[in-house]
């Protein structure tokens, strides 16, 4: 007889007799697997309620299986359970999607405890998720009648996600630890509830048919994708420390005239605006190796990168977006520039989006509710252009966790000439790409989905705003005119002997004032040979 074997990497058939023993049919299921060893287990029903144990005494016929019969093959991991991998790749079935949300079965939640108790989220969301998050409302003194003590509906403290009061206060999206909260705050707290990307890829491993392009079945092809607006946003707003930051980012255009490209370090806090909102605070840009013109910019490959991530990380910062210039001098006596960047013509290019979309999955948000460990991120885009009144000004903006996805998956690229639309892939031989929709309003107000062939990339862009404090603030002490920047080509940045004559002189002021010396670390590390870099190190560490 025939016995039909189902596995994550697909179905195959086995031949045996019903006078065979268990334990002959483990034997042959491993060879007909090609399975390393007998770490795995056969079940009669596909929820592995009931396992066919291996046994040499008891045989086919007496486990009451017939010609035809499926058995469901699940690998095991060192400790005789389901591993975490096949656990999850098999457990999330007939589930329902929507805007991330993975509505999943209970035998995933052996998978969603296990990430929970691995996954170290960031600080602020730790502090985040110990508070409760709900909006205080004071006494109305014409509906409230009733004591101090007491509640009515009428001031009754207001949930973190409340439609109307984010309405009220001009919030325009939810902040991400709102919408965690909203997804746990039903009886069931979260219980069945994961966090998952969007997947544009066909799932490997299935036999039933040659690889793509010779073949594809309903088991590994990507389903069909609708884009949804996103409600939530990771990051509700950035700060930056002090306008000195910005404006020697800016002495560089306004000294050569070209666009410049530069990463934001600093951290995450909590942003008492938004409830249960999270704020980038910038403390120190550090400007790539890069060409530029007046109308492009391109990134050339930063061997101190690394050096540059593990000093921030020693003083406490981390890589939280990445900043670049959009500017056109009107008149160069009054000093305005051109506005370019409105809802007549784009706010970002299809080629900014997929570089942001990129950077953010470089820089993935750890989440405790998500398979992965991680979901979406919290690194943002920070542009600086022209106004309605012809001044400078930053625009903070991040993309959807859809528009990461897709960018991931290689699916989306920008159009020739059209830099405020986008294109999904067609399918090739090279890759298979799912169709994708997004859903937009017609003529008369209709709701329709239409086809991502070109696709409007404002429907991927979350806003963000950029502010600075009033009081500014200083991580570093500014006391840097003179240093050079690094990565920049208008000054002699490559003489060690004026970087460590500019070092001396920041060490000396700076330790007689008590504070830290800013000239800048990240500029010092990147403008020094190979060889000073442990030298360099060892000081900054010693003095800040």
């Amino acid at each position: 007889m025939i016995i039909r074997i189902q596995s994550a990497e697909g179905t195959k058939r086995v031949e045996a007799d019903p006078t065979d023993s268990t334990k002959s049919l483990h034997e042959k299921v491993r060879d007909a697997f090609n399975l390393p060893s007998y770490n795995f287990a056969l079940y009669l029903t596909r929820d592995r309620k009931t396992e066919l144990l291996s046994s040499q005494r008891k045989n086919l016929k007496g486990s009451k299986l017939k010609h035809g019969d499926m058995l469901y093959l699940h690998l095991l991991d060192d400790g005789g359970g389901c591993s975490s991998a096949s656990l999850a790749e098999n457990s999330i079935t007939n589930s329902s999607q929507n805007d991330g949300k993975l509505i999943v079965s209970s035998a995933a939640q052996q998978v969603a405890s296990s990430i929970k108790s691995m996954v170290t989220e960031n600080e602020v969301d730790q502090i985040l998720a110990k508070e409760d998050g709900k909006i205080e409302r004071k006494l109305n003194p014409q509906l409230c009648h009733h004591g101090a003590n007491s509640k009515c509906v009428h001031c009754i403290p207001l949930d973190p996600w409340d439609e109307a009061y984010l309405k009220e206060q001009n919030i325009k999206h939810l902040s991400f630890n709102s919408y965690l909260r909203k997804l746990t705050s039903g009886v069931d707290k979260g219980k069945f509830v994961a966090l998952d990307d969007i997947n544009c890829r066909i799932k490997s491993g299935c036999k039933e048919h040659p690889p793509w392009p010779q073949g594809i079945c309903s088991k590994c092809q990507p389903s069909a994708i609708t884009l949804n607006r996103q409600s939530y946003r990771h990051v509700d707003n950035v700060m930056f420390e002090n306008p000195n930051l910005v404006e020697r980012f800016l002495n560089y255009w306004r000294v050569t005239g070209h666009q410049r490209v530069g990463f934001l370090y600093g951290r995450y806090e909590c942003h008492l605006d938004v409830p249960l909102g999270i704020k980038a605070t910038v403390t120190a840009v550090y400007e790539p190796p890069q060409e530029g013109s007046r109308d492009h910019i391109k990134l050339l490959p930063d061997p101190k990168k690394e050096i540059v991530d593990d000093i921030a990380k020693g003083l406490g910062l981390t890589c939280v977006g990445w900043i670049f210039t959009d500017l056109v001098p009107l008149d160069s006596n009054s000093g305005t520039v051109r506005y370019l960047r409105h809802a007549d013509t784009y706010f970002l290019s299809a080629h900014e989006v997929i570089t942001a979309a990129h950077l953010q999955n470089l820089h993935p948000n750890p989440c405790r509710l998500s398979p992965e460990g991680k979901f979406g991120s919290k690194f943002v885009t920070v542009i600086v252009t022209g106004d309605k009144n012809y001044q400078v000004h930053m625009e903070g903006y991040q993309v959807s966790n859809q528009c990461q996805s897709v960018v991931r998956d290689k699916c989306l690229i920008p159009t020739k000439d059209a830099p405020e639309l986008a294109y999904i892939r067609e399918s090739s031989s090279e890759q298979y790409v799912p169709d994708v929709y997004f859903k937009e309003k017609d003529q008369y107000s209709n709701e329709v989905v239409r086809l991502g062939r070109p696709l409007p990339v404002e429907y991927l862009l979350l806003d963000c705003p950029v502010s600075t404090p009033n009081e500014p603030l200083y991580t570093f002490a500014v006391n840097e005119t003179s240093f050079p920047v690094a990565n920049r080509m208008t000054h002699s940045a490559s003489s060690i002997n004026s970087i460590v004559t500019s070092l001396c002189t920041y060490i000396h002021a700076d330790l007689l004032s008590g504070k830290f010396f800013y000239c800048s670390p990240l500029h010092l590390i990147s403008s020094a040979p190979n060889s000073y870099f442990l030298y360099f190190s060892h000081i900054l560490f010693s003095y800040t």
